[in-house]
């Protein structure tokens, strides 16, 4: 990616910055020859991402924190300005997952995915405002994801958390429309090649694959310089992501239920495994890599496309044979 001449020297902060998207946004901001502070809870991965970024060429920070502790993370602000000076950019980023019944996962179990993928994100931005508002200038990227828009089943706290992170934030950005060099941009890409899946809780004692088509976090790193650079409210990272929005708001109750068969089908077929609680209160050592090992052959370019648009057809069509049947 080329570097731009707007982000020399400044400093980012990216939370869950040890695996997946985040490992893979800390790779493509240390090609800019910008100051980099990197943050998750598995300190040994996150050595090995900082000594990565600073053969690019970054200069890099790094310091072990749970999102999902506000102390912590008023830490990490504190610490990014006084390395610097300033903070130019904050990336939430930082997620876990779980995955089963709702009423057979345990409840502490969907606290602490809602602790950590929206009080996560609250606690960032409440951290690093203040630093913003000095300054009178910032950008806050949310990493959100599709999910804040289509809802999981089997991942009901997930889902908790990604609706609650974008109504947040938009309520967020009417709160700051007076700080207009203060920007909040939420970024919506669809399911990820990454490691976290990996990570998930599982309660479904069943092996946990992504739906297809997954698509290279590299993609959404990138996409994360761009948003630094030139900052927009939304951004959707990839075709599908748009259209399984636009799917919902046309047909919600449809394309929950559709969601709903195509789990409980792969669950028939999927391999047993142990039930665990992965890294949903603490870290784990496997899987610390930007990709999961799950995408697809080619880039992501017409052949997801053409899956986009059979989803979409399919949803339409049994949107138009359940009303016939009524």
């Amino acid at each position: 990616m080329a570097k731009s001449s707007v982000l020399k020297g400044k400093t980012i902060v990216i939370t869950g910055a040890s695996s997946g998207a985040g490992r893979a946004a800390a790779i493509e901001f240390a090609r800019q020859q910008l100051y980099l502070v990197l943050a998750a809870r598995n300190e040994a991965a996150l050595k090995e991402v900082a000594d990565e970024c600073r053969q690019i060429g970054a200069e890099v920070l790094i310091i072990s924190t749970d999102t999902s502790d506000s102390k912590a993370m008023i830490r990490l602000a504190n610490a990014a300005n006084n390395w610097q000076g300033r903070i130019d950019v904050w990336i939430n980023n930082a997620g876990v997952l779980a995955a089963g019944d709702f009423d057979t996962t345990p409840m502490a179990v969907h606290e602490q995915v809602i602790k950590t993928n929206l009080l996560g994100y609250m606690n960032g931005a409440h951290a690093v405002l203040p630093f913003f508002k000095a300054q009178q200038q910032g950008i806050l990227i949310n990493n959100i994801s599709i999910g804040g828009f289509l809802p999981v089943p089997y991942g009901t706290g997930y889902t908790a958390s990604k609706f609650g992170l974008r109504g947040w934030s938009e309520a967020l950005k009417g709160e700051l429309t007076k700080w207009p060099e203060i920007y909040v941009c939420d970024l919506f890409p669809a399911f990820l090649d990454t490691p976290g899946i990996q990570h998930a809780g599982n309660y479904t004692g069943k092996v946990l694959r992504p739906a297809p088509p997954v698509y290279d976090p590299i993609r959404l790193a990138r996409t994360m310089v761009k948003v630094a650079a030139r900052p927009r409210s939304n951004t959707y990272v990839g075709s599908v992501s748009l259209l399984l929005k636009l799917s919902h708001a046309i047909f919600p109750e449809l394309t929950t239920k559709m969601t709903d068969s195509v789990v409980r089908r792969y669950f028939k077929v999927a391999d047993p495994i142990a039930l665990s609680d992965g890294n949903v209160f603490n870290t784990v050592d496997y899987g610390m890599c930007t990709h999961g090992g799950f995408g697809l052959p080619g880039k992501p370019k017409a052949h997801r496309k053409y899956i986009a648009g059979v989803l979409i057809t399919g949803l339409a069509l049994g949107y138009y044979l359940m009303n016939k049947k009524r």
